[in-house]
């Protein structure tokens, strides 16, 4: 049994959105956190992402929606389409649907105004003490807690600490504290870009116009597109198959690769032109089958421990659902941290799974070619958007630790 000190903070390594999220969620239920994070500057990073209600949920609580509201777009729908023909295979209403049917808006966003709603909140927490510049090198566990050895400014200090929490991503250097690094490549690689919103100019309408989420289907590719900055821009994530590239969110890309890639979908192919300047990366995935926390005094948050692709849209969902739910249970447990954090991944892995497997079901749907593509869209059409919401209450109705999947 672990009990608590008053004068030892929790440490979170990595200020991306889970260990933001968990700086605050932590704050929330009374613990002091120190936050540290390798880059020097928290600058703008990647592209868009959506979030999903059983996301902003817990970030209205936690008064980050507020700060997004003039940045973010309220989608009116998902739609799929084939990327050939462009034509509609089936819609998912949100808007205001949403709201009245989970409690919480779905939200589109550019992770950067996300980071800087999110870091505007954590330094208005006194409780919150956040380290630019600062590496990990190294943890210490030990029977008052954890110590870990940073390189600060040109010196290495330590840093002394109740609990460890890992949210420094999928190339974590935590993680392999505990073990070799599990992170694997998926075969898969994304690349990204936006598109500032104008006169159509030969634009396919149906990809950049409305307020809805577009995802074009193909057996070789996909390419999703969704409005961000208050909907004056569009965010483009294609993913296709590609080789293992050097780790990293922001490898610069030649268009023409990813336009030979869509060439059977002349419009979109098209479209590559005008985008960009395009990056693209590698999607690795980390087994979530594996351990995400240790008794010693660690726990793994995000991608550090569940990295997975995008087919669900949900992996900026479940790294801030893995912070409200980790925070709650040590808030429970807070004279016994092992017991804390054991209820923590027996809670988590469940839903976790879940939504890997749902991901790799859209994964077989959204790249279904031949037969299999058109007795997709008839079962899309004859399924409707009732059932379709229905099937998704388990994944964006999700209220917090205790609720039921």
């Amino acid at each position: 049994m672990k009990t608590v000190s008053p004068d030892r903070p929790i440490l979170v390594v990595g200020a991306g959105i889970a260990g933001l999220t968990m700086a605050l969620a932590l704050a929330e239920r009374g613990f002091s956190v120190n936050l540290f994070e390798r880059a020097r500057v928290l600058d703008e990073v990647g592209a868009g992402l959506q979030l999903s209600p059983n996301a902003t949920r817990i970030l209205d609580r936690l008064g980050v929606v507020e700060r997004l509201r003039a940045a973010a777009v309220q989608p009116e729908a998902i739609v799929l389409r084939r990327a050939r023909s462009l034509r509609e295979i089936a819609r998912v209403p949100l808007g205001a649907g949403a709201v009245a049917r989970w409690g919480a808006p779905y939200l589109t966003v550019h992770r950067a105004d996300l980071q800087a709603a999110l870091v505007a909140r954590v330094q208005r927490e006194p409780s919150i003490r956040l380290v630019t510049g600062a590496t990990v090198r190294d943890a210490a566990y030990h029977a008052r807690g954890v110590t870990l050895s940073i390189d600060h400014a040109g010196a290495v200090i330590e840093a002394a600490g109740d609990l460890a929490i890992a949210a420094d991503g999928v190339w974590s250097t935590m993680r392999g504290t505990e073990g070799p690094p599990r992170s694997a490549f998926s075969g898969l690689t994304a690349w990204r870009a936006t598109l500032p919103r104008g006169p159509s100019g030969g634009r396919p309408d149906a990809v950049l116009s409305g307020a809805v989420v577009t995802a074009l289907l193909h057996g070789r590719f996909h390419l999703v597109a969704y409005p961000i900055r208050a909907g004056q821009a569009v965010n483009l994530v294609a993913v296709t198959r590609g080789a293992a590239l050097t780790p990293s969110w922001s490898v610069p890309a030649a268009k023409d690769e990813l336009a030979a890639a869509l060439s059977r979908a002349p419009a979109l192919a098209r479209l590559v032109g005008e985008a960009g300047p395009w990056t693209r990366w590698p999607l690795h995935t980390v087994d979530p089958r594996g351990p995400w926390t240790s008794p010693r005094g660690i726990a793994l948050i995000g991608d550090a421990a569940h990295a997975m692709t995008p087919f669900a849209a949900q992996g900026a969902a479940m790294a801030i659902e893995d912070a409200d739910v980790l925070a709650e249970t040590l808030h429970r447990h807070r004279d016994d941290f092992p017991a804390g954090l054991s209820r923590y991944e027996r809670e988590r892995k469940p839903r976790v799974a879940r939504v890997v497997r749902r991901g790799a079901f859209n994964r077989f749907v959204w790249h279904a070619a031949g037969p299999i593509a058109l007795g997709r869209d008839a079962v899309l059409r004859l399924r409707g958007p009732d059932r379709t919401l229905a099937d998704l209450d388990w994944l964006y109705g999700w209220r917090g630790t205790g609720s039921a999947d």
